[in-house]
């Protein structure tokens, strides 16, 4: 197996400035105090394809229900690769719990951003069972699969990533 990235945390202010902007100005006093449970991704078995991504806060959703997560990560990674984001095959299997984007692309680009290329989430309980999830915090609710990719032949793209979702177009 080739090791082409690196998971870390994005810096506590960097950390704060998402937690304020998903839960609001009274939520983000407690952003330290969970910024220092975030735990890095990591592979559940040596088979795994998937490294795990784990929720900072505990929330639940009810059907038709949607959070915005900051998850404090960020990857560094080797140029022509990419980072896929799906939810855990277990909260799609039991609850119907989908990405909002269908699958996260987090590009190689993405961590020199000046969000540091801190990696959000949005998620919604699809339940057409009724069926309530609640995700503790600490517990794996999403995972991420490296993926090298290549470009055309006749590609002269020469533009530079600065920042986040849609950034790439504007």
């Amino acid at each position: 197996m080739r090791r082409i990235a690196k998971f870390e945390k994005v810096s506590p202010e960097q950390f704060k400035e998402g937690f304020r902007d998903c839960f609001g100005e009274k939520a983000a006093q407690r952003a330290d105090e969970i910024y220092e449970q975030i735990k890095l991704p990591k592979r559940a078995t040596k088979g795994s394809a998937g490294y795990d991504f784990f929720s900072p806060v505990e929330f639940t959703l009810s059907p038709g229900e949607t959070i915005k997560l900051p998850t404090g990560i960020r990857v560094k990674m080797e140029p022509d690769w990419v980072l896929h984001l799906y939810p855990r095959s277990s909260l799609g299997f039991k609850y119907r719990l989908q990405l909002n984007n269908t699958v996260g692309i987090i590009d190689s680009d993405y961590y020199d951003s000046d969000n540091e290329g801190h990696i959000f989430m949005k998620i919604t309980n699809d339940s057409n069972e009724g069926k309530t999830a609640t995700i503790s915090a600490g517990v794996g609710f999403m995972q991420g699969i490296f993926l090298e990719y290549g470009i055309t032949e006749d590609d002269d793209t020469e533009e530079v990533r600065n920042g986040g979702l849609g950034s790439t177009t504007k």
